[in-house]
């Protein structure tokens, strides 16, 4: 305890150093410090006391620093150097007054909105902002801080938490063609208008992965509708252009509104999952931590 107490009593002494040493000179650190010379020179003379050595050599109208001078005068310039790095970081997080989330258009649309009037009645004062894209992005390089991405959260430099797993069923329109049509068999689906989706910076599992991966043959005739926003897909659904492929953790309100139906009983669970994302590298403002934990309670209540 006594050894934290010289420190912090040192710290005004170590600043008055560090200044000193920089500009090699008392009076210029005493200009910078807006103090007095012989303010700067106490502060020196005290702090050379305690430690037990000199850290400068004086001259006529010169100073000059000791080895012992140089020593510390490296680490304390280091050190302030860290401080002023967390401090500024910390006063970034201080004034963010709103909390990005990243997104695709189609989670946004589905999942996120229908959900904001309650994130707003449970969190009033925090300025929520979503940011669609179609690819993924480098949080921190683009100053976004979450995001929702698919995988299997191990992303280098990203704490993760997972909010959905990958389940694909079929949907359609409930009066589409498709939905009154007898789909028996898988061998039935490949026969209907099916719509796909195209995505060409976040490639998707399609309708080939999933025929395959329940055990049906597909071969894919180059028709149907091809489009390269999964929100466009789920919109030509609606219309009745076909059937799609359903992430059932955003398309499970448009089934409990019956803008859309299950077609067949098939559903195929992948390997991967969808989570949440935000950067290991500072630690997150108390308004995202609460966005955080909304989504990950929202996300845990919707598969009670």
């Amino acid at each position: 305890m006594d050894e934290v107490q010289d420190l912090v009593h040192s710290l005004h002494h170590l600043r008055v150093f560090e200044v000193a040493a920089r500009h090699r000179s008392f009076t210029r650190a005493a200009e910078e410090l807006n103090v007095s010379q012989p303010a700067v020179s106490l502060a020196v003379r005290q702090l050379e006391q305690a430690l037990g050595v000199r850290l400068f050599a004086r001259g006529h109208r010169s100073v000059s620093l000791t080895q012992a001078g140089e020593m510390l005068f490296a680490d304390v310039s280091a050190g302030l150097g860290l401080i002023l790095e967390t401090a500024r970081l910390l006063r970034r997080q201080g004034r963010q007054s709103h909390v990005t989330l990243s997104v695709s258009t189609a989670f946004a649309n589905y999942w996120m909105v229908p959900r904001l009037a309650d994130f707003h009645r449970q969190h009033p004062g925090i300025d929520l902002r979503l940011q669609t894209t179609d690819k993924d992005l480098d949080l921190a390089q683009e100053g976004v801080t979450l995001g929702v991405r698919r995988g299997d959260g191990n992303w280098r430099g990203y704490a993760a938490a997972k909010i959905a797993e990958e389940e694909l069923i079929a949907v359609a329109s409930p009066h589409s063609p498709a939905a009154q049509a007898e789909i028996a068999t898988l061998d039935d689906l490949a026969t209907q208008q099916l719509i796909h989706l195209e995505e060409p910076f976040r490639p998707r599992p399609g309708w080939r992965e999933w025929f395959t991966a329940l055990s049906g043959d597909y071969s894919d005739r180059g028709g149907g509708l091809r489009l390269n926003d999964y929100a466009l897909v789920l919109q030509a659904a609606m219309a009745g252009e076909g059937i799609a492929l359903g992430w059932r953790h955003v398309v499970a309100g448009l089934l409990h509104q019956d803008l859309l139906v299950q077609v067949g009983p098939w559903c195929w669970q992948t390997a991967t999952a969808f989570h949440l994302i935000w950067s290991r590298e500072a630690d997150l403002p108390t308004q995202a931590e609460a966005v955080r934990d909304w989504i990950i309670e929202t996300a845990q209540a919707d598969k009670r």
